[in-house]
């Protein structure tokens, strides 16, 4: 306990300093100024310095040390008195936020240190707290949501190969041809655990942010992955590409990432004979990456939940061969890993209509890179 309140110690005697400092000085001063200027009579008898006949008499001014050095003693104690309380008073409030702040943890994000009844700076540190916990608060829960999700989506292979292990082992006149089915599923069931931990391992790479970043054009990123996408036209669906030159600047792989699940999940969720939109164009705001597709109507209130970890639009958990449900979490957390705006929406006939636009100061560094002006292709 002791090491934490050093810091409020500190601090409050820095303040009573600043408070009786400046209050003694002033003080002395014009105690001082007041004190020099008193006259004092000579004793009686005696005989006033520079009398004589034809001299005019002068009066002596002495100083009265005692008397000064009692008065600046007094108002040493009241300075420092009077600054004390107004330290004390002054950081009332910031004693309580911190004795709040200090019993809220993991456990009890719940709880805020709501109205100060002030109107000061002190109220603002504590809204300012109360977001802070908010935000915690849902990242915690995030957490243990993703946590919970991740251990159920990897057990429920583990079960199933076990399962069709154990099948196989206890049929005596099992044949070749039937161990040969029960291995292909084991494998199966093996590529989908896979797949599901190089997603995990893609969304952990997406949240942790973007340590070093290099220039790249999202219409050469959209036209690589559209490239060796090549079962959307067997699924039925139509994919439609008008990449425009988009400069930006980031990690690569992370965004050809982005764009591999948003054209994924619009190849995936999409109905027979439906279509894909990709677009990439430099606007004013910077690079805008847009993937629309048809497919079954989502309602708007519905559409934030689908981009949280093991989400799907009917709130059923993922299936086997449906997916993992981290197409469009993957998604948010590289655009927030490169500081994009990400926006989506709705469309009445059905489908989602998903916008990513990058900073415009990736756009800058790219063309400067480039060694091309503003008309630079």
């Amino acid at each position: 306990m002791t090491p934490r309140r050093r810091p409020l110690r500190r601090l409050r005697t820095q303040l009573m300093l600043l408070y009786a400092v400046p209050f003694f000085v002033s003080g002395t001063v014009l105690l001082a100024a007041a004190l020099v200027g008193t006259k004092v009579s000579s004793p009686a008898g005696s005989v006033p310095v520079g009398t004589g006949p034809g001299v005019a008499p002068t009066t002596t001014t002495q100083f009265p040390f005692l008397t000064w050095s009692v008065c600046v003693a007094v108002l040493l104690l009241v300075s420092v008195g009077l600054g004390w309380l107004v330290t004390v008073r002054f950081l009332r409030p910031l004693r309580t936020i911190t004795a709040t702040a200090r019993d809220i943890s993991a456990s009890n994000l719940h709880r805020r240190l709501g109205p100060t009844g002030r109107t000061d700076e002190f109220a603002e540190l504590a809204a300012t707290l109360d977001d802070l916990f908010g935000r915690l608060e849902a990242a915690f829960a995030s957490q243990r949501r993703f946590v919970a999700n991740a251990s159920h989506e990897l057990r429920t292979p583990l079960t199933a190969q076990r399962a069709i292990l154990q099948v196989a082992l206890a049929d005596p006149d099992a044949t070749v041809e039937a161990l040969r089915v029960a291995c292909g599923e084991v494998l199966e069931l093996g590529a989908t655990q896979g797949h599901l931990i190089e997603a995990l391992l893609t969304l952990a790479s997406g949240e942790q942010g973007v340590d070093r970043r290099e220039p790249f054009d999202l219409a050469d990123v959209a036209r690589r992955v559209l490239s060796n996408r090549p079962p959307a036209r067997s699924a039925g669906v139509a994919v439609e590409a008008a990449l425009g030159a988009a400069p930006a600047s980031g990690d690569p792989l992370l965004v050809e990432s982005l764009v591999a699940n948003l054209v994924d999940n619009a190849t995936r969720y999409n109905v027979a004979g439906g279509r894909v939109e990709v677009t990439t164009s430099a606007t004013a705001d910077g690079a805008r990456l847009s993937v629309r597709n048809s497919g079954p109507v989502v309602q708007p209130a519905e559409v934030e939940r689908l981009f949280e970890p093991f989400q799907q639009l009917d709130g059923r958990r993922v299936r086997h061969g449906e997916g993992h449900g981290l197409g469009l979490a993957i998604v948010r957390a590289i655009a927030d890993a490169h500081g994009a705006r990400l926006a989506a929406a709705a469309r009445p006939a059905g489908g989602l209509d998903i916008e990513v636009t990058f900073p415009r100061g990736s756009t800058d560094r790219l063309v400067a890179a480039a060694g091309g002006g503003p008309g630079h292709r």
